[in-house]
Order: structure tokens, then sequence, then C-alpha cells
């Protein structure tokens, strides 16, 4: 009787062994047939983002364009060499002692001498004049232009300048300025060479390699307190600063008040 409830027992639970593994079976089957869907459904949903943000990067790439052409040109400024090549540098004239600064990158170098004076006598208020030249030591051909002054932030754009008033109508000479009879010219500090209008695209220079051109502009200090007197004379307040456009980077030179060359002595 042992017996055959032994071989009845193992057998039951022979029997159940085996249900029990064709039921797992039955079960993991079953779980991996409801569970292929999940997959294939993310997959579908991946493939549309992908889709998606396939089309909209073409867009986002156009959109883009202008901010990398602007961080692609940006500038140099004097003193603040952060960008790979930029070097800046500080002279004196041999013959006067007044300071020149200078920007090398790339093959081009800009110079530039900064003076100041007042309008005329018995008008308030200062003339700031600055000149730049630009030496290009590269075998391609650049591109110059004047840009503008910068006094306290606020942009100031160059005066309308020629070197003599004559020959022109009255209403002409009413519109422009003289720098035959500016001191900063007329003593041979800066160079009565080149005056380019602002922003007038039609008026670029061209600088051939192995050639230089200077360019020299004026703008009037637009405070209405501008110059602070020491012991050491007068100067302009605060930092001016002024920039030359070289292809399509600004070349911008910083210039303390107290640095300035006083054209009036």
């Amino acid at each position: 009787m042992k017996n055959g409830y032994f071989c009845q027992s193992r057998a039951f639970r022979s029997g159940l062994t085996k249900e029990h593994r064709r039921w797992k079976y039955t079960e993991m089957k079953s779980t991996a047939i409801q569970q292929m869907p999940l997959p294939t459904a993310v997959l579908s949903k991946l493939a549309v983002a992908f889709v998606a943000l396939t089309l909209v990067l073409p867009t986002s790439a156009q959109d883009d364009v202008p901010i990398l052409k602007t961080e692609a040109t940006g500038a140099f400024v004097w003193g603040e060499d952060t960008r790979a090549g930029a070097v800046s540098s500080s002279i004196r004239d041999p013959l006067t002692g007044n300071a020149i600064h200078k920007l090398n990158h790339g093959g081009v170098e800009v110079s530039s001498r900064a003076g100041f004076e007042k309008i005329r006598s018995g008008h308030a208020g200062e003339l700031l004049n600055f000149t730049a030249t630009v030496v290009n030591n590269t075998t391609s051909e650049l591109l110059v232009r004047q840009g503008a002054a910068s006094v306290d932030g606020r942009i100031i754009l160059p005066l309308p300048l020629v070197l003599t008033r004559k020959g022109l109508s009255k209403k002409e000479r009413a519109q422009v300025w003289e720098a035959a009879s500016m001191n900063c010219f007329a003593s041979g500090f800066l160079p009565a060479q080149v005056f380019l209008p602002p922003n007038a695209t039609a008026d670029v220079r061209t600088v051939t390699p192995r050639s230089a051109v200077t360019l020299s502009f004026v703008v009037k200090d637009p405070r209405d307190y501008s110059v602070l007197c020491a012991m050491d004379g007068c100067h302009p307040k605060g930092t001016i600063r002024f920039s030359v456009t070289v292809n399509a980077t600004d070349f911008v030179f910083v210039w303390p008040g107290r640095t300035m060359v006083d054209c009036g002595k």
C-alpha cells in the first residue's frame, strides 16, 4: 500500500511538475506575446519623434545662422587679449613721447592715437579726436571702415569731417566740421588723410597686401562736464573707446581720458 501510494504520489508530483512547467512556459510565452507590442509602440514613437526632429533641425539651423555669423566676427579689444592670437601693445612716439596703442592679429596691425581739445574759444564742450592706421601684412586685400566711439557706455558716431570748408556752399559748410581748424590736426599730432562717414558701406577703403591706410575721425563729448582738472592738467573723465572695422572684425581701442593728449596746449 505504501509502495502504491508512493508510486501514485511520485507520479502526481511528476505530473504536477510537468503541468507546472507547461503552465510556466505558457505564462512566459503569453507574457512575451503581450509585451511585444510595447517595444514596437515605443520604437514607433521614437521613429515619429526622430522624423519630427529632423524636420525641425533644418529650420533651427537656418535661424541660428545670423547668430553664428555674429559670434564668428566679434571684436578685438585693446588690453583684453582673451581671443587666441590677438596681441595688445603700447609704445611711445620717439619724437613726442605720446602713447600709441597697437592691436595685432593674423598679419593685420592696427595702431591708434587719441587727443582732445575744446570745440573753440568761447564755446563749451570738448572734441575727442582719434586716428587709426591699418597695416596689411597678409596676402589678401582688407576692407576698412571706421566705427564709432563709446563714452560712458554711450555710442557716439563721428562728426561729418572735411579737411577744409573752402569751395563748399554756405549750406554745406554749416553741415560739416573742418579738420584744418582743429588743433589736433593743425599741429600734426593726428594725420588729416582719410575721413570716412560712419556706417557708409560705399565709403570703404581697400588695403592691398603690404600697404597701409590711416583713418581719422572726431566725436563730440556728449557730457556736460566732461573734463576733470588736477595738478598735471585737465583731461576727459572716465574711459573712452573707439573702433575701426577691418573686414568683419572690430578693432576696439581703450583710452583712459588721462592718457589722451591735450591738443590745446
